[in-house]
């Protein structure tokens, strides 16, 4: 079958690869129909997060159809069609027990201390092959496949497998509730999200902060209150704009791969060395001014990647403003159903923030794209099972995003915990 390989930093390639199997009577294959680009892919293909193993399948998103069971694997069966969440967990441990997914001390084969185990990652996740891929062994599938309502299109599925329910995790970390003034540094797939559930959750004002336009006016659709960083100092600006107090809830969904130490996430381009990517810094700014723009007793919500060795931050300003701090990975098999049901209700619709849908023929070109943050490209689907590409479903920005998108946000339904 047909794969994207991890070969160095990078170096990544579209390349025949062995078909997974059964390895333990908890495991199932699935048959991939979609799959994705994440930023998170970029720190590994950048070298920014470390400890790749080439060899390893990338991608942590996938919408299936399961096509082998293990022998304990007994709540599901063959031709059901599944959404597969990013971070593995057993089920049986007390942290899986207790929702903490991303916690679970059974999944990761380096020992319960090594950290969340996941798709596509490092030596230290695993580590696991990815997504990005025809076919894909899914350990503890029981607990790592979520069947999918008929109703509910791959386009939709795609994004209930990583990036909504890291958002609303996000929103949900950052304490958000009825009328509270929200800023999201990062307004990429995962930053989008975060502001749509920050808006789900009742927030009465949210603010996006980063430097592309395209990104901005995806957030602008949703109702925020655009900051560009390279026209205006944003701390200044959100100072201004909330009478001099701050933001009640500040979520940092940058991450490493900051832009010149700031929200943008883009990488240094050597392709004239045969690489396009580059390792970069592990720069603080967004942090900074997260801690400097929210007010005193605020909550910091942090789901931006950033590597064990990152060890810089702004304790002393955050100490003496009272501020909480929640951060983590996202436990998405605790989220998942509960945004099905969203989707389904039609609450929102997450298939709104794709802006390309894309063959794996063509993802060598379409991670260059991604790299290089492209105009207009802010999330990419990718389907395993098609090698022409469908002029109708490749996107461009401002088709994509509806009026409405992409939360409903209806008055009597402001906070579905």
């Amino acid at each position: 079958m047909k794969a994207v390989v991890y070969h160095a930093v990078g170096d990544i390639r579209f390349e025949d690869v062995p078909e997974p199997r059964i390895l333990a009577p908890t495991d199932a294959i699935v048959r991939i129909t979609a799959s994705a680009i994440c930023g998170t892919d970029l720190h590994f293909v950048r070298g920014t997060v470390s400890g790749m193993q080439p060899g390893t399948i990338l991608g942590h998103e996938g919408v299936g159809i399961v096509e082998a069971l293990g022998a304990d694997v007994r709540n599901l069966q063959i031709g059901d069609r599944v959404v597969i969440p990013s971070t593995i967990a057993c089920g049986n441990c007390s942290y899986c027990r207790a929702g903490y997914f991303a916690q679970c001390d059974g999944a990761n084969p380096n020992g319960k201390e090594a950290g969340t185990s996941f798709y596509g990652g490092p030596q230290t996740t695993g580590p696991f092959h990815g997504l990005q891929a025809e076919k894909a062994r899914i350990p503890f599938a029981n607990i790592g496949l979520v069947k999918l309502p008929p109703e509910i299109s791959d386009d939709q599925a795609i994004l209930l497998s990583d990036i909504f329910p890291t958002g609303y995790f996000g929103a949900e970390m950052a304490e958000v509730g009825s009328g509270d003034t929200v800023a999201v540094f990062g307004c990429g797939p995962v930053g989008q999200f975060a502001i749509a559930s920050a808006k789900l959750l009742g927030a009465g004002r949210v603010f996006a902060i980063d430097r592309h336009d395209d990104r901005l006016r995806m957030a602008q659709r949703q109702g925020a209150e655009a900051i560009n960083f390279d026209r205006e100092d944003p701390v200044e600006t959100l100072k201004r704009l909330t009478g001099g107090i701050g933001v009640d809830r500040v979520i940092d969904a940058v991450g490493v791969d900051a832009e010149h130490g700031c929200c943008g996430a883009a990488a240094t381009s050597s392709s004239a060395q045969g690489q396009l990517w580059q390792p970069g810094d592990a720069p603080s700014q967004a942090l900074e001014w997260a801690v400097q723009s929210i007010a005193k007793a605020g909550t910091l919500s942090i789901i931006g990647v950033y590597p064990p060795d990152a060890m810089t931050f702004p304790i002393g300003m955050a100490m003496n403003k009272n501020i909480t701090i929640n951060m983590g990975n996202c436990h998405h098999r605790k989220y998942i159903p509960r945004l099905i049901e969203m989707v389904q209700a039609r609450r929102i619709d997450p298939a709104k923030i794709l802006t390309q849908v894309k063959p794996m023929t063509d993802v060598i070109a379409a991670f260059e794209s991604f790299d290089r943050r492209q105009n207009g490209w802010i999330k990419v689907e990718l389907q395993p099972q098609r090698s022409d590409a469908r002029g109708s479903e490749e996107r461009v920005l401002d088709e994509a995003v509806a009026e409405t998108f992409p939360a409903s946000d209806p008055t009597s339904m402001q906070n579905p915990r």
